[in-house]
């Protein structure tokens, strides 16, 4: 049975990855990810801030050797709080690759065209088969605009695809008033890969403590329908390749992300849950779904539930949402 996929331009075994996560702290868990039958491995994130307080003594913006009077830096973490530091990070990569055969996409978080992209290249240099850029930003700027937000976005994609030789996914948020505009800048831009989507974190409230407190919660299937709705819309017009991530529980969620139209599924709150094994489970459960339904390669379900064929998709998507509010009964 032909599960292979192809992603980032590496033919892969099955579309089951493993996204960034903690596991790619250690060697040791990493081999694990690998002896569980992850297809590849998205090491976890090396952050802008890491790379300008090493650099230039910054973190956003502000001098960590200067009197800080809106306390921004107390409310990053330590340099130390971090598993590796950015050279020790391009260390880990180099030792991640001589230790495992599968490929190795380094991450970068960020949310400006700086200086700090040009560490992308070290990464690469370092052994890294692909990045992923993951450009998590909050506009909290009341006159910062949908489109300066969207040139921003694409320009730092330009300057890292202008430095590398590797491909570049980009980990991009829903929160676009037209995603499926910005999805065409950024394969112009030059991404080769799109994936889909990046979870925001937000931090609570304590009432007792007037605090705000910041806890990451797992993904679970409740999740999935975004992600679907857009990979669907995606799938056959864009360039880049298509990655899901988050609400990837259960096999049958990897199997509607490939209807949908998905190349890859990135696994994360399910390793964390259940533990690397489970990529063994979902990929037994595509290819047990594939022998009932008769199917013998990928390719043949990839997409069939998308909207590639569908004439007016603003309307179909209108449909459905008019269904949706009509399936509930009083």
């Amino acid at each position: 049975m032909g599960t292979s996929t192809s992603y980032l331009g590496m033919r892969l075994e099955h579309p089951f990855i493993a996204g960034a996560s903690p596991f790619g702290y250690h060697l040791d868990t990493i081999k694990r990810l690998e002896d569980a039958g992850c297809a590849a491995i998205v090491m976890h994130s090396l952050f802008e801030e890491q790379i300008t307080y090493e650099q230039a003594g910054h973190i956003a913006h502000v001098n960590v050797f200067e009197r800080d009077p809106t306390g921004t830096l107390s409310a990053f973490p330590a340099q130390s709080d971090y598993p590796l530091g950015p050279d020790e990070y391009a260390e880990h990569i180099a030792r991640v690759k001589r230790a495992i055969s599968i490929p190795v996409i380094g991450s970068l978080n960020g949310r400006t065209p700086e200086a700090w992209l040009k560490f992308a290249h070290i990464i690469e240099m370092a052994g890294a088969d692909a990045i992923e850029l993951n450009m998590y930003d909050v506009p909290a700027d009341l006159s910062t605009s949908s489109a300066a937000v969207e040139d921003q976005l694409v320009t730092v994609v330009r300057e890292v695809r202008r430095l590398l030789k590797i491909p570049v996914a980009v980990k991009l948020s829903p929160f676009f008033t037209a995603l499926g505009h910005i999805a065409r800048r950024l394969d112009a831009a030059g991404a080769d890969a799109l994936v889909l989507f990046n979870r925001f974190y937000q931090p609570d409230i304590d009432i007792r403590t007037m605090t705000l407190t910041a806890q990451a919660d797992l993904s679970t299937s409740a999740e999935l329908l975004l992600r679907l709705r857009w990979a669907a819309i995606l799938h056959g017009r864009i360039r880049p390749s298509i990655a899901l991530t988050g609400g990837i529980a259960t096999p049958d969620d990897g199997i509607k992300a490939i209807l949908a139209g998905a190349d890859v599924v990135q696994l994360v709150s399910a390793l964390l849950r259940h533990g690397p094994a489970h990529v063994a489970s979902m990929r037994q459960g595509l290819e047990r779904w594939m022998a009932w339904r008769k199917m013998d390669r990928l390719e043949e379900l990839r997409g069939a539930l998308s909207l590639r064929g569908t004439t007016d998709r603003g309307s179909f998507e209108r449909a459905q949402y008019i269904r949706t509010l009509h399936s509930w009964s009083a």
